[in-house]
């Protein structure tokens, strides 16, 4: 097929609404006469695309262990095998001598998403093993559409049972008589609107909490001391907690704090100078938050009492409990910060080696271990797992992902630049690249995202290996509306300041060309999701500055989105974008989304992609954005739609799929730049 295929459009305010019909005969000549399309175009491409798939796949280590963790009398880990699209769970006895050594010959298979899969897609929800160790409850998607089925395993019999309940959202929390199981629901929007009780071995459940407000979702946990469970109920911007101990499975639930306009408090449970405590870290006093206790038996709002104090300058992003330490996640400055407060000894801040880089704590195992792992990495320092002495402060890195094959982490310099927003605002890049790439323009490949508070702290990637040794230069936009400066970061990127996510990405590429990093022709951006609304926005305010754009799963028919409260997800967005049922809302919405801003120009090459079983952004989104562009461009440049139709809102679910779909993405690139051949 040499002609693009060339969407019908109707008369009206929205012409490609009929895109909308899923499962429509005619969608669905739509959707894969624009696959056959992409195919066609990027057939010459077959081989570059198998040698870069196979250039990533060799970089990584296809059969190997997960880092054991332990747990009770058992080591819990995950085996990858060479060849399969998904990891194995197993445990196997722990060693006396406390060590980590795994045992090959008596370990015990406790799942095989391979199997469950059937070379079809697969998403594990819930992994949950009882505390006694007996009984294994998960939870699988084997659509993409986020709708989970429960199941229950017998791990001394291999006996499995499926639970007979619809609409879960995945979630399964085992309260502590190993026999009954708190699971969540979802409503006709998609939105976690129930929890349920279910003791195994009746067939009934029984409704413990309902939230019927639309803007909130609903989830239960276990507490870090395992003493306790707690539903959350929180919107944007509010939330609200219940509390019940996790030996009284069907007893009253106790409320910390009923929920009020903009307070969003998070409890949990844990030892405090010897004594049960809740701490609860809430935004009461300032936007980025201060730390409050509670006593256990009263954990009521009347008794919070101030450990931790508001800053205006740092951020408390999360708190971890457990028997010897508060530790506290902090952003500062733009990066992560981990503050230790041992029950005996002075605070402390971990001492990190890179200028720019992701840390997180990754697991504080059992709650009485005198160790906690983070996870840690940078854009050319593959991730480590580190483990920490609570006590004293001792790092040792247990574990650090292999890049298999030549691979040297000092032939790659990281960097962090600032670009100056419009309104004078310092906005921070973060870069990557081969050290003789620095120093004349390269392309350059930037990506975005910018919603939600969420963090693109710098992370390294063994795919990103291949633009870097064809001479790229990696970025990463840090724009308002993410969390990467804390909470006041993202209140200046959402709601009525939403337009500063865009000029502040415009900005990091204009400092980008000025710095002599890179130049428009050979400036390729990206984004995805929320990123993929960004891309939209910014390829209409200015396509004469990219060489080319990738949008996966795109947000880009926000308006008419977010004007069906039908849709999932669209009225607890209301709390990041507004409620276009407003007027004035309406027509800022309207001012920069992507699909109603479509002009009559020449736009950059472009590759949107969407999953036909994605429930948070429709396919129609992607769909009706490259019909629109299709016919209102003025360019020859090649605009490509791919609909994955067995995926959902993350893509193809199996290792090797996720790596065949970045490797169609790379090649588009080379092939836009004309380094097909490199």
């Amino acid at each position: 097929m040499s002609a693009a295929p060339i969407a019908r459009a109707d008369q009206g305010q929205d012409p490609y609404k009929w895109l909308e019909n899923r499962d429509a005969p005619e969608v669905l000549d739509y959707l894969k006469a624009e696959n056959a399309y992409l195919d066609s175009q990027l057939a010459e491409q077959a081989d570059l695309r198998e040698a870069l798939f196979q250039e990533i796949k060799g970089r990584i280590r296809e059969t190997d262990l997960s880092l054991p963790s332990p747990w009770g009398p058992w080591l819990y880990y995950q085996r990858t095998t060479a060849g399969d699209e998904y990891p194995r769970h197993y445990r196997c006895r722990r060693p006396a001598d406390g060590s980590l050594n795994v045992d090959e010959q008596a370990e015990q298979l406790l799942l095989d998403p391979n199997e469950l899969a059937a070379g079809g897609f697969l998403s594990l929800g819930a992994f949950s093993v009882s505390q006694d160790h007996s009984k294994l409850a998960y939870s699988i998607d084997t659509q993409g559409d986020e709708i989970y089925r429960l199941f229950v395993k017998d791990l001394n019999t291999g006996e499995v049972v499926a639970l007979p309940f619809d609409d879960c959202d995945g979630s399964m929390t085992w309260a502590n008589d190993h026999q009954t199981l708190f699971f969540g629901e979802l409503d006709d929007t998609h939105r976690p609107h129930k929890i349920y009780r279910h003791r195994l071995g009746e067939s009934g459940r029984t409704e413990v909490y309902h939230d019927p407000d639309g803007r909130f979702f609903v989830h239960c946990y276990r507490a870090s001391s395992e003493r306790q469970l707690v539903i959350l109920s929180n919107s944007k911007t509010t939330s609200e907690a219940w509390v019940l101990s996790a030996d009284q499975p069907e007893g009253a639930w106790t409320c910390l704090a009923p929920r009020e306009g903009d307070h969003e408090y998070f409890p949990d449970h844990g030892l405090l100078d010897g004594q049960w405590s809740w701490l609860i870290r809430s935004n009461q006093a300032g936007i980025n938050f201060a730390l409050y206790q509670a006593p256990e038996r009263t954990p009521q709002r009347e008794h919070w009492q101030e450990l931790i104090g508001h800053r205006d300058e740092v951020m408390l992003e999360d708190v971890s409990l457990n028997a010897g330490a508060v530790t506290l996640s902090l952003r500062e400055a733009g990066l992560p910060i981990i503050e230790v407060r041992p029950s005996a000894g002075e605070p402390y801040r971990l001492q990190l080696p890179d200028a720019a880089y992701s840390l997180h704590v990754h697991n504080i195992l059992e709650f009485d271990s005198p160790v906690i792992r983070l996870r840690y990495e940078a854009l050319n320092r593959p991730a480590q797992i580190r483990q920490l002495n609570l006590a004293n402060g001792e790092q040792q890195v247990l574990k650090e992902t292999p890049v298999e094959g030549p691979f040297d982490a000092d032939v790659y310099e990281s960097r962090r630049i600032w670009a100056t927003a419009t309104d004078g605002t310092q906005v921070p890049i973060s870069l990557v690249g081969r050290r003789e790439q620095f120093g004349k323009p390269a392309p350059l490949y930037l990506y975005g995202y910018g919603a939600y508070g969420h963090s693109l702290d710098p992370w390294f990637s063994h795919a990103r290996l291949s633009l870097l040794d064809r001479g790229f230069i990696f970025a990463i936009a840090h724009v308002r509306g993410g969390g990467d400066l804390g909470e006041a970061w993202y209140r200046a990127g959402k709601l009525q300041h939403k337009a500063n996510t865009f000029s502040d990405f415009i900005a990091c590429a204009d400092q980008l060309i000025a710095d002599g990093y890179t130049e428009p022709a050979r400036l390729a951006i990206s984004g995805g999701s929320a990123g993929g609304l960004l891309i939209g926005a910014v390829l209409n305010l200015r396509p004469e500055l990219f060489g080319a754009a990738i949008a996966e799963v795109p947000f880009v028919d926000v308006l008419n989105t977010m004007l069906n409260a039908d849709l999932p997800l669209t009225v607890t967005e209301y709390d990041e974008w507004g409620d276009p049922n407003q007027p004035e809302v309406h027509e800022r919405i309207k001012a920069y989304a992507p699909y109603e801003n479509v002009q009559p120009q020449a736009y950059p090459p472009i590759l949107a992609v969407a999953g036909y079983n994605d429930s948070r952004v429709q396919y129609w989104e992607a769909a009706k954005w490259v019909a629109k562009l299709r016919a209102s461009k003025t360019d020859d440049n090649l605009l490509l739609l791919k609909t994955e139709f067995g995926a959902g809102h993350g893509g193809m679910s199996g290792r090797y799929q996720a790596l065949k779909d970045v490797a169609l993405e790379y090649a588009f690139v080379l092939k836009m730049f004309g380094m097909a051949d490199r």
